[in-house]
């Protein structure tokens, strides 16, 4: 529940438009509520601003079915993340009105529109073409936590001058996410390029010496520009989460 519905929440039972019980069973909704398997942090988006995600790996259809339901009935905008073709189908059955992106394999499904909080451009960048889950995870979570986001996909350090092309709008981004795998050097280009806060994801992109991702990991903690940090391998969500706190 966000702070607006909370004012709405209390307007309306001044104005008596509701009970007094019903103003009460709403609120005891806001700590969490606890279902057999979950329990849903329903005060998540009023303490931090942004509610709570679900991680679809791991979960069957019906568990994470149940959570949307009661994340619909706060009246929260509900994201999935790492969620299969297969669970995802069963789940836009359920709710014809969620949308799926089968590249960021994330699924949403939006009770309100998404209030733009952000105060310039988040850029996600990618290295190549292969990187390209990673780095829509990391645009729909930016897209569903009130960012304006920007799109600059397949410009690795492999033809340079692909990304040098664009200099001039990643320097307007205010954030900028670059996705890379293999030796991981796209982010250390870019922030070297820009005076805006890099957040350099590694994949598990690349052939057997990259072992799963390592390399890039270690080559973007071991960068040289100064405004590069790096998240986990294939973060995306991280990414895109951390991007949106600094562009408010």
């Amino acid at each position: 529940m966000y702070e607006d519905q909370i004012r709405e929440l209390l307007r309306d039972f001044k104005r008596g438009e509701i009970s007094l019980e019903e103003v009460l069973r709403r609120l005891r909704l806001l700590p969490f509520e606890v279902l057999e398997e979950a329990m849903i942090d329903h005060h998540r988006a009023l303490r931090k601003g942004i509610p709570e995600v679900i991680f679809g790996e791991g979960k069957s259809p019906e568990q994470i079915s149940r959570i949307v339901e009661r994340m619909v009935a706060a009246g929260e905008n509900v994201l999935v993340t790492r969620l299969g073709e297969d669970k995802a189908a069963e789940l836009l059955r359920r709710f014809p009105e969620a949308e799926y992106n089968p590249t960021a394999r994330t699924l949403t499904l939006k009770v309100h529109e998404v209030k733009e909080q952000g105060k310039g451009e988040i850029l996600v960048v990618s290295a190549g073409t292969s990187d390209l889950p990673v780095a829509e995870e990391a645009a729909v979570t930016a897209e569903m936590m009130g960012n304006r986001v920007g799109k600059l996909y397949d410009v690795g350090v492999s033809g340079i001058h692909r990304v040098l092309h664009h200099a001039e709008r990643l320097m307007k981004a205010n954030v900028l996410v670059v996705v890379a795998g293999m030796e991981g050097a796209l982010p250390s280009v870019v922030a070297g390029l820009v005076s805006r806060p890099v957040i350099a994801v590694p994949t598990s992109v690349g052939y057997g010496a990259s072992f799963g991702g390592l390399a890039a990991l270690l080559a973007m903690l071991n960068s040289c520009a100064s405004n590069v940090a790096v998240v986990n391998i294939d973060n995306g969500f991280g990414a895109g989460y951390i991007a949106s706190l600094i562009n408010r």
